[in-house]
């Protein structure tokens, strides 16, 4: 049997960057402008986990709550691309795993062509603040349904939608799921 020389596989391995400080908190520096997110953590109770979704003195952003609706995936479900004009998500995974993807498509952002991705569900839960204009995309990678609730600050406005949408393979958008 012929002996790996692991020096020669560590050249051409890919090293992981940082995805966590050493308190558990996402490295943020690389957000997309105006992404805010803020993970929380299960309160273990006698019967089960109390999960807080959303508090104002997180202060996150200073917009209204107008609008909240639920979204369930099944699994392999995938929702992308769309966008808003004006409208402010704000995503939490109340249900399941989603990976949440955004794209940064505005041209005058400091962070335009960026692109953040994150794994979230009820084992990691995270509100992510998605701002307008921004392009974002969910994913059920899971093996279950998946449910989703967005916390918006405009309501839906049924006869004129403020709601963009491009195929998932749009090539538009530098991301495949």
């Amino acid at each position: 049997m012929k002996k790996l020389n692991m020096d020669k596989i560590f050249l051409k391995a890919q090293k992981d960057k940082q995805s966590i400080t050493a308190d558990w908190l996402p490295v943020t520096s690389d957000f997309i402008s105006g992404v805010r997110i803020n993970e929380v953590k299960n309160v273990l109770k006698n019967n089960g986990f109390l999960t807080e979704v959303y508090r104002s003195e997180w202060n996150l952003d200073d917009l209204a709550v107008e609008h909240i609706f639920q979204v369930t995936l099944n699994p392999g479900g995938l929702s992308a691309w769309h966008s808003h004009a004006l409208t402010t998500d704000r995503l939490f995974v109340n249900h399941g795993t989603i990976r949440v993807v955004l794209y940064d498509g505005r041209e005058d952002s400091p962070t335009y062509g960026k692109i953040n991705e994150f794994r979230t569900g009820i084992n990691r839960p995270m509100l992510i603040v998605v701002p307008p204009k921004v392009w974002h995309g969910v994913y059920n990678y899971g093996n279950a349904e998946a449910s989703l609730l967005n916390i918006v600050d405009l309501p839906y406005d049924y006869e004129n939608p403020d709601h963009w949408r491009l195929p998932s393979e749009s090539v538009e958008i530098p991301y495949r799921f």
